[in-house]
C-alpha cells in the first residue's frame, strides 16, 4: 500500500468532448481527482457519467481533450502502462462461467504480467490483500456463480484492489444491491480512500453520494453542473435543475450530511385525503 500511495498523483480532466456516432454526448469537461480521495459522479439517465468514467479508463475515446495522470496523457500511454495507474469496475462486468473467486480476483493481475514476469510471489501477495480487504478470503475456493449478490460485488472489487492501481474508477458499485450490502461496499471503499486510493464512483443514489463523496459532480447533458463539497452544492435548486424534482435539503444527524427529501405534490396529497375520506365513509355506510 505504501508503493501504492506513493505512486498516486492527481488526475486531471482537460476540456474533455466525446461523442457516441454523430451525437455529442460530453461537452468540454474539465476535472480534477484528488489523491486519496471520493469523487461521485451524479445526475440524471444519458447525460453522459459513464461516458465519462470510460473515457478516464481509455474505453471510449475523447473527440478532444485529455486524461492527465500528473503531467502525462493516459491516452498516449500503452495499454499495459495505463493499467497501472488506473482499473475499472464497470456497472455490469461479466466473468467467465465456472470460474472460482481467487481466479477472478487473479485476473487484477495481468497488467503486471509479461514474457519475462510470470506469476510471482508479489502477485500472489496481492491477491490475498486483495481478498482480505474485502473481506472474501474464506470464500476463495469457491465458485462466483454460487455466492449472494454482495459478496460477488465485493468479489468483483477484490479483483480490481488487485491491480494495485493509485486510482479506481467504479461505474454504479452498488446497483442491485440492497440496503445492507450497498453500506457494507460502500464503506469499504471509504476506508480504500482513507488508506490513500483515489476513487472515482457513478452513483444513481444521490443521498449515498452526498454521504461518501469528498467531491460530488453533477452532470446534466454532458455537462458539469455543479461540482464540490455535498454540503456546499447540494440544494434544492441544484436538484430541481438535475431531475426536475422539488425538495427539501436536510442536515443528516450527527455528520450534517446532505438528505434529499422530495416533496409531495399538493395535487396528490389531496387525492389521497379525499381517497381515505371516501374509504371511511364506506365503512360506515
Amino acid at each position: 500500500m505504501q508503493e501504492i500511495v506513493k505512486k498516486n498523483q492527481m488526475l486531471v480532466v482537460q476540456g474533455l468532448h466525446a461523442c457516441h456516432q454523430k451525437t455529442q454526448v460530453l461537452h468540454g469537461i474539465n476535472l480534477s481527482i484528488a489523491p486519496g480521495k471520493i469523487t461521485v459522479i451524479v445526475g440524471p439517465n444519458g447525460c453522459g457519467k459513464s461516458t465519462l468514467l470510460r473515457c478516464m479508463a481509455r474505453l471510449h475515446k475523447p473527440s478532444r481533450g485529455s486524461v492527465l495522470s500528473g503531467s502525462e496523457d493516459l491516452w498516449q500511454m500503452r495499454p499495459q502502462q495505463a493499467a497501472r495507474r488506473l482499473a475499472l469496475l464497470p456497472q455490469a462486468p461479466q466473468a467467465p462461467e465456472g470460474i472460482s473467486v481467487s481466479g477472478l480476483v487473479r485476473y487484477g493481475r495481468h497488467p503486471h504480467q509479461g514474457l519475462l514476469q510470470q506469476w510471482s510471489a508479489e502477485d500472489e501477495r496481492a491477491v490475498r490483500n486483495a481478498l482480505q480487504a474485502t473481506d472474501v478470503l474464506a470464500l476463495a475456493e469457491r465458485r462466483l456463480d454460487q455466492l449472494s449478490g454482495g459478496q460477488r460485488q465485493r468479489c468483483w472489487l477484490a479483483m480490481v484492489l488487485a491491480q494495485e492501481t493509485p486510482l479506481l474508477l467504479l461505474d454504479e458499485p452498488t446497483s442491485m444491491l440492497d440496503l445492507g450490502h450497498q453500506v457494507d461496499v460502500l464503506n469499504r471503499i471509504r476506508m480504500l480512500a482513507a488508506a490513500g486510493r483515489s476513487v472515482v464512483m457513478v452513483l444513481h443514489d444521490l443521498m449515498a453520494a452526498a454521504r461518501y463523496a469528498d467531491t460530488l459532480v453533477a452532470m446534466r447533458n454532458g455537462r458539469v453542473l455543479a461540482a464540490g463539497a455535498p454540503r456546499e452544492i447540494v440544494t434544492p435548486a441544484l436538484v430541481q435543475q438535475l431531475y426536475q424534482v422539488d425538495v427539501d435539503v436536510l442536515a443528516a444527524p450527527g455528520d450534517g450530511a446532505p438528505v434529499v427529501v422530495p416533496v409531495a405534490s399538493p395535487g396528490i396529497a389531496d387525492q389521497a385525503n379525499e381517497a381515505d375520506a371516501d374509504s371511511a365513509l364506506a365503512l360506515e355506510l
